[in-house]
C-alpha cells in the first residue's frame, strides 16, 4: 500500500493549485471558492473553464515542469481534475508535501495494464483481458480469443476514442492495423451487460470512506448520455459494488474523490475503468445531495473530516453536447424544470461537453415524467 507526504491541514484562505482547466477543474474552482479557498490553475489555454472562476492561471503545458514548480510555489495543496498527469510532475508536488493524492494512484489509473493487473491480483471480477505490443501478438492474441471483443490504447482514451469492437473474425485485419499503429494495447473480452453503474466514493486522508449513491449510466455514440440515481438495482447488488470500490481504495491508499464504472451482468459484477478524480456520472450531486462529489473532494484533500452523504432526491443527469446546446437554451425559455450547468467553453463542437442539466424529484417516476416534458420541450425547439 502506498503512503501519502501530507497529514496537515489546509484550511480556507490559503491557495489550492489545479492541474488542468476544463470543467472537472472548473466544478473543483467553485466549491472550494464558496469554501473561502483562494484557486491557481495550470492550463495552457488562457482564460480556460477553472481559469474563469479562478484567482490565477499559469498558462503553460501541463508537463511544464517550471510551470509545475511555479504551481506547487503558490499553491498550500495541489489537486487535477484528468489522469493523464505527467508522472514526473505529479512525483515532484509529493515530494513537497503537497499532492496527497500521490503519483501511484495515477500511475495505475493512466495505463489499462496496471489496471487490469491490480484489479486481477485482488481477485476481484474484471473481463478477460490480453496485453499486446503490435500486429503481430494481436494477431496471435485474437487467435482463440473469445468474440466479441474490443481492442483499447493501453494509455489515453476516452469517450470511446482509442478503441475499437472486433466483431468477428472479419475485423481481425483492422484490430492488427489498430495494434501496429498504437503498439501497447489491451484486448479485452466484449461484455453483454444488463447496467452500466458507477461508484463514486471520496477518501480522506486518514482513510475515512464516503459512499455516494450508486448510479446507473446510460451511453449514446460511446459518450456518457445520462446518469440516473438511484440505480435500478438491489441492495444486495449496490453492497457488493461498493465493497469491491473498497477494496480498490484501500489497496491503492487513494484519497479525494474516485470513481469506478462496473458493468452488470447477471448476479456478477465486472470492474470496467477507473478514474482517480471526480467523474461525470456523480454531477448529479450538486443538487440531489447533501454534499456534492466536488466539496467532498475538496475537504479530503485539504485534511478535512468527509460529510456524510445522503441522497435528498432522486436524480437524472444528462449532459449537454454541442450539438444540443441551442435546443437547450431554448428549452429554457418555456420549462422551469432542471439544473443548468455550462462549462464556459469558448468553441463549441458536436460531441462535445458544453455542460450539463440535472433533475431532481420527489420519485423515479416523477422523474421519468420530467424527462419526458424536458424532452419534449426541446423537440420544439429543433
Amino acid at each position: 500500500m502506498q503512503k501519502s507526504n501530507q497529514s496537515k491541514v489546509v484550511l480556507p484562505g490559503q491557495t489550492i493549485g489545479i492541474i488542468g482547466g476544463g470543467q472537472l477543474g472548473r466544478m473543483m474552482a467553485i466549491a472550494a471558492r464558496y469554501m473561502g479557498y483562494k484557486i491557481v490553475v495550470l492550463d495552457p489555454t488562457p482564460n480556460c473553464p477553472t481559469a474563469q472562476v479562478a484567482d490565477e492561471q499559469i498558462v503553460a503545458d501541463h508537463d511544464d515542469m517550471d510551470a509545475i514548480k511555479k504551481l506547487t510555489e503558490a499553491s498550500d495543496v495541489v489537486t487535477y481534475e484528468f489522469e493523464n498527469v505527467d508522472l514526473t510532475a505529479a512525483t515532484y508536488i509529493e515530494k513537497m508535501g503537497k499532492l496527497p493524492q500521490g503519483a501511484h494512484a495515477l500511475k495505475i489509473t493512466q495505463n489499462r495494464q496496471k489496471e487490469k493487473e491490480l484489479i486481477d491480483d485482488l481477485q476481484l471480477t474484471v473481463p478477460l483481458f490480453k496485453i499486446v505490443r503490435g500486429g503481430k501478438e494481436c494477431d496471435h492474441a485474437l487467435t482463440n480469443f473469445p468474440l466479441p471483443a474490443v481492442i483499447k490504447t493501453c494509455r489515453g482514451g476516452y469517450d470511446g476514442k482509442g478503441q475499437l469492437k472486433i466483431e468477428s473474425s472479419g475485423d481481425i485485419k483492422q484490430a492488427i492495423e489498430f495494434a501496429n499503429i498504437h503498439k501497447f494495447c489491451l484486448i479485452e473480452e466484449w461484455i453483454t451487460f444488463d447496467k452500466e453503474i458507477s461508484v463514486v466514493f471520496t477518501r480522506s486522508i486518514s482513510g475515512e470512506l464516503e459512499f455516494f449513491p450508486v448510479s446507473e449510466n446510460n451511453h449514446r455514440d460511446h459518450i456518457l448520455y445520462e446518469t440516473i440515481v438511484p440505480a435500478s438495482i438491489n441492495n444486495e447488488m449496490a453492497e457488493k459494488a461498493k465493497k469491491m470500490a473498497a477494496i480498490i481504495a484501500d489497496q491503492m491508499n487513494i484519497v479525494g474523490t474516485f470513481a469506478i464504472e462496473m458493468f452488470i451482468k447477471g448476479k456478477e459484477i465486472y470492474i470496467n475503468e477507473m478514474a482517480p478524480r471526480p467523474h461525470n456520472s456523480a454531477h448529479y450531486t450538486i443538487e440531489a445531495c447533501n454534499v456534492s462529489q466536488f466539496t467532498q473532494h475538496i475537504r479530503a484533500i485539504c485534511g478535512l473530516p468527509l460529510i456524510r452523504v445522503e441522497l435528498l432526491k432522486p436524480s437524472l443527469m444528462q449532459n449537454v453536447l454541442g450539438e444540443d446546446l441551442d435546443r437547450v437554451l431554448e428549452a429554457m425559455k418555456c420549462s422551469s424544470n432542471g439544473f443548468l450547468h455550462l462549462y464556459g467553453k469558448s468553441e463549441v463542437q458536436p460531441k462535445r461537453k458544453m455542460g450539463h442539466v440535472t433533475f431532481i424529484a420527489h420519485t423515479t417516476d416523477e422523474l421519468m415524467q420530467l424527462k419526458q416534458d424536458w424532452s419534449r420541450e426541446n423537440s420544439k425547439t429543433t
